[in-house]
C-alpha cells in the first residue's frame, strides 16, 4: 500500500495538529514548527554543500538535524522533554571548544565567507527567526519547557561559531563590519 503525500486536509487554510485539532496554518505552533523545519532543511543544504576541508562537520550537522526533530516533538507532544539542559550544555561545550580554535574578534564581522561558513551564517539567521517564533508561541499560546527556549537561543550562537570555524578551516579571513576609511 502506498501512502499519498497529499491529503487535501489543508486546502482551506487549516492543518491538523498531532492532537487531531484543526487549526489555521498561521497558528503560532504551526509557524514555529515551520521555522524549525526550514532550519532543519537548510542544515541539509549546508551538509550538501560542505567544502572539502569541512566534510568532518557532516556528522555533527546530521546530529543537529536530529535534535531539531526532537525539539519539534517536544513542542507538539504534551509532557515530552527530549531537549533538556544536558543538550543545552552540549551546545555550550561545543561552542567553547570551537571558540578556542578560532581568532578572537574585537569587533563585528560581516556574515559570509567561503561556502560552508556563509551557509552556516545564513542558518544562524533562520535559527534566530525560529527562536522568535518559539518565544511568541511561549508568550501567547503554549508554555514551552525553559530548556527548549535555551536550546534554540544557544543554537544560533553555535551556528555562528561553527560558521567562523568553517571559515578558518577553509583559510578565509573574516571581513570587519566597519566601513573602510580609504574607499576607492
Amino acid at each position: 500500500m502506498t501512502i499519498k503525500i497529499y491529503t487535501k486536509v489543508g486546502d482551506q487554510g487549516t492543518t491538523k495538529q498531532v492532537s487531531g485539532k484543526m487549526v489555521p496554518k498561521d497558528d503560532l505552533q504551526i509557524v514555529a514548527l515551520g521555522d524549525i523545519d526550514e532550519l532543519q532543511s537548510y542544515i541539509g543544504v549546508v551538509i550538501a554543500n560542505l567544502s572539502e576541508k569541512c566534510l568532518s562537520l557532516s556528522d555533527e550537522l546530521h546530529d543537529l538535524q536530529r535534535n531539531l526533530y526532537l525539539l519539534e516533538a517536544d513542542i507538539v507532544v504534551k509532557h515530552r522533554q527530549e531537549i533538556d539542559d544536558k543538550k543545552v550544555s552540549e551546545l555550550e561545550s561545543r561552542i567553547d571548544e570551537l571558540t578556542a580554535k578560532i581568532p578572537k574578534i574585537p569587533e563585528f564581522i560581516l556574515p559570509g565567507g567561503m561556502k560552508t561558513g556563509a551557509n552556516l551564517q545564513y542558518a544562524r539567521t533562520i535559527a534566530r527567526r525560529a527562536e522568535r517564533s518559539l518565544v511568541k508561541l511561549n508568550r501567547e499560546e503554549q508554555k514551552l519547557a525553559p530548556s527548549n527556549l535555551k536550546y534554540i537561543n544557544r543554537l544560533s550562537d553555535y551556528l555562528f561559531t561553527l560558521g567562523r570555524y568553517a571559515n578558518v578551516l577553509d583559510g578565509y579571513t573574516e571581513v570587519k563590519s566597519k566601513i573602510r576609511k580609504n574607499k576607492k
